[in-house]
């Protein structure tokens, strides 16, 4: 193995156990996170005020949008550290990490300030029965007053995932989503605070969570040599940083905007329509899961490989978790087409939307097969750090997705929605596996 810095190739190995040892742990931990959401429901939900669970569940999604814009700070950390780690440059590593804390904690006080002017725009938005708004202003206020530390565990699982730890990075995860779980009940209804509560719930768990993470990553540099002065101000690296963040972040707007135009067309198809979709767009969320597993081995597979120059590698990364995410999706998707009736019974009890749903079953099931490239393929770009191609191959499908919408729905109706979606879905990721070749050919040149 020759040292960082060197133009001849580091060697290493990509084995099925490596991509599995990313892959599982991260899978295991995106597969919790829904769970905070059910607790929480259910912690409101037993305190029986309507307007209280309609305010949690807008200021969940207020949250989510808001916070989904820092994205880049998880994967765009991942990539520039699974290079770094590569190359077998530990200080860049560090530094990476260090200038991606500072952004997460300069955007968090940001957000935490503008706390009461975010909540206002909620209350615009949602245009809900003012209690719902109290309720939703009351969540999202106490909850951006943890925005440091939320941004903060991006950056900490970035860094770890970057370093092919998922491991470390589950545990964080978990200790997030359990002691959010209990908090939740301890403070939501035990004490009787209600949604304030549940929103502090998800402080101390974020803050206890960035706290051991920080902890575990400071005594690890330690031990390493001192950052170089002025590492964290190279303004090449500062550059490589906000070009790559920039083109996620435009990534992740048009990810949004495309499925919050899909929830629009579904509803003008029909409350019941509208309501048994729901109940399958929740299919595609669990595939999502597992796919989401094997894009975090492909990230940091290909970005170590990059990094080390070594091309064997970065085509096996590819070949691997291609393998094994269809061979997983293929799975799903048969599991749900033969028990996926059992899952529609425990999401709905009316007989309408549980016969609709029934009926379009396999159009959600297969979202598994035809969501594989797209989800390999973002995490193979991303840690190459390939982030222009990401954007613009984005921007393409949404333009192929809104004409297929156009041309399908008034043609075959709800059909064509769930045609729409694989469109775009597949669209995705052909259209980055078509760029795949000459931009290896131009990287490992």
């Amino acid at each position: 193995m020759q040292e960082g810095g060197s133009s001849e190739p580091r060697r290493f190995e990509v084995t099925n156990r490596l991509v599995l040892a990313i892959a599982l742990p991260m899978m295991v931990a995106y597969m919790t996170t829904p769970m905070i959401g059910i607790v929480n429901t259910a912690v409101i939900g037993r305190l029986g005020d309507p307007a209280m669970l309609g305010g949690l569940a807008a200021g969940a999604v207020l949250f989510d949008l808001v916070f989904s814009t820092f994205n880049f700070l998880r994967t765009g950390t991942t990539g520039l550290v699974a290079q770094a780690y590569g190359r077998g440059d530990p200080q860049e590593e560090q530094a990476v990490f260090w200038r991606a804390l500072i952004v997460a904690v300069c955007a968090g006080i940001l957000l935490a300030v503008a706390s009461q002017l975010i909540a206002w725009a909620g209350r615009l938005f949602m245009d809900a029965e003012p209690a719902v708004s109290d309720a939703m202003s009351t969540y999202v206020t106490i909850r951006l007053l943890a925005a440091p530390l939320s941004l903060s565990n991006y950056v900490i699982l970035g860094y770890l995932l970057g370093r092919g730890q998922a491991s470390l990075g589950l545990v964080l995860q978990l200790i997030i989503n359990v002691l959010n779980m209990v908090l939740s009940v301890s403070l939501g209804l035990w004490m009787g605070w209600g949604i304030a509560g549940v929103a502090w719930a998800t402080v101390c768990a974020e803050a206890s969570a960035a706290i051991i993470g920080l902890c575990i990553l400071i005594l690890r540099f330690r031990r390493l040599p001192p950052l170089a002065q002025g590492a964290l101000r190279n303004v090449a690296s500062l550059k490589v940083m906000f070009a790559l963040n920039r083109d996620i972040m435009i990534r992740s707007f048009v990810l949004l905007g495309a499925f919050a135009i899909l929830a629009r067309q579904g509803a003008q198809l029909g409350t019941l329509t509208l309501a048994a979709n729901a109940v399958l767009m929740n299919f595609f969320l669990l595939s999502g899961y597992f796919l989401d597993g094997f894009a975090a081995a492909a990230e940091q597979l290909a970005g170590r490989a990059i990094g080390a120059r070594y091309r064997h590698a970065f085509d096996r990364a590819v070949r691997l978790t291609a393998v094994w995410g269809f061979s997983v999706a293929g799975g799903v998707t048969l599991f749900f087409l033969w028990r996926g009736d059992l899952l529609i019974d425990l999401m709905t009890t009316s007989p309408e939307v549980r016969e609709l749903a029934l009926a379009y079953l396999p159009w959600a099931a297969f979202t598994s097969v035809t969501g594989v490239l797209a989800f390999q393929m973002d995490g193979v770009f991303m840690g190459a750090t390939w982030s222009s191609d990401l954007r613009n191959m984005m921007v393409a499908s949404f333009a192929v997705f809104i004409a297929a919408l156009w041309l399908l729905i008034p043609a075959f109706g709800n059909v064509g929605l769930w045609s729409a979606l694989h469109i775009f879905l597949l669209t995705r990721g052909f259209s980055l596996l078509s760029r795949l070749p000459a931009r290896a050919r131009t990287t490992f040149a």
